[in-house]
């Protein structure tokens, strides 16, 4: 029932694609959502050498046979160095999948990705990147609305018109999220005209996330209400969890205040002091509406098959209505 252009391309079990989130995608996690049957995305961004990325990559390897991707970030703050060597590295492991994420497409990229055999996803903000993308030979798009967490982009469009928009302005499958957590969120997509739901909040709150039980905590107890914009005044708007920094931020923001006051405040050593000793307002993480559907803490395989169960139960109650 839900076998789709995606997850043939892709060779994954199910339609859900897991959002890549910066010092939490690591090995461990990216394997734990391939061997759930979704697409786990290793985050290059992570990893300040050759070395250590490598390192990476077995790891997922090592602990699972199912196909991963690996994200190389496109925004100029998350470089580390030459994104040409994460590619190298990947072609030597043979990883046969990319993910690019950033302001536009990497027209620099995409002559390895396609002489390594990669299959290219580029997730992007709206049609016209899309078309961009697809114009340098992205083989899938992906595209999230206004409710997403992290980067919203400046369009401000929610995913009830984002995703059909793009879908009728590319000839490639398009991935498609914002908000998605549950099964409906996963046939509203697909009703949409996406192939697969990119999801990255609700796997927040997954046994197998490398981020402080008092978070996970604090994120199932949150409402759809508690989520918050900001980074606007420096073009970065990216939703998040609200926060004592993000209102401080947001304080900053309204202030006039710097781009370095800005960035102070996001600083990702912030945020991992909050992943790792549970200090909730130490920094911002990125958080979508979606959390206000999340209210348990279930492994990610327990997880992604309620979520089929109930998109098949909703498939079908349709069906027969």
């Amino acid at each position: 029932m839900f076998s789709t252009t995606v997850t043939k391309m892709l060779g994954i079990k199910y339609p859900i694609v897991g959002g890549t989130m910066m010092s939490i995608s690591n090995a461990d996690f990216t394997a734990a959502i391939s061997n759930a049957g979704g697409l786990g995305i290793l985050n290059s961004a992570m990893y300040n050498t050759r070395e250590e990325f490598a390192a990476a990559v077995d790891r997922v390897q090592e602990l699972t046979r199912e196909p991963f991707a690996v994200n190389i970030n496109l925004f100029p703050a998350m470089r580390k160095f030459d994104n040409k060597v994460y590619v190298e590295v990947m072609a030597e492991k043979g990883v046969k999948i990319v993910e690019t994420s950033g302001h536009s497409a990497p027209a620099d990229l995409a002559g390895p990705f396609k002489e390594a055999k990669m299959t290219w996803i580029h997730k992007c903000v709206g049609v016209q990147y899309a078309r961009k993308a697809r114009e340098l030979g992205a083989d899938i798009v992906t595209v999230v609305g206004y409710e997403n967490g992290g980067a919203t982009g400046k369009l401000d469009l929610g995913a009830m018109v984002m995703v059909p928009a793009v879908v009728r302005a590319v000839d490639v499958p398009v991935i498609g999220g914002g908000g998605v957590s549950d099964g409906h969120g996963l046939v509203a997509m697909l009703a949409l005209g996406a192939q697969a739901a990119i999801m990255g909040t609700r796997l927040l709150t997954t046994q197998e996330c490398p981020v402080h039980p008092k978070l996970k905590e604090a994120l199932v107890n949150a409402t759809e209400l508690d989520t918050m914009l900001i980074m606007r005044s420096i073009g970065a708007n990216h939703r998040v969890w609200n926060n004592a920094a993000a209102k401080k931020c947001a304080q900053i923001e309204a202030a006039k205040g710097s781009f370095n006051e800005v960035i102070s405040i996001v600083a990702g050593d912030k945020a991992r002091r909050m992943y790792q000793d549970g200090d909730l307002d130490a920094g911002v993480i990125s958080c979508g509406q979606g959390v206000g559907l999340c209210r348990d803490v279930p492994t990610v395989a327990d997880l992604f098959q309620r979520i089929m169960k109930e998109a098949r139960e909703i498939v079908s109650g349709l069906a027969a209505s």
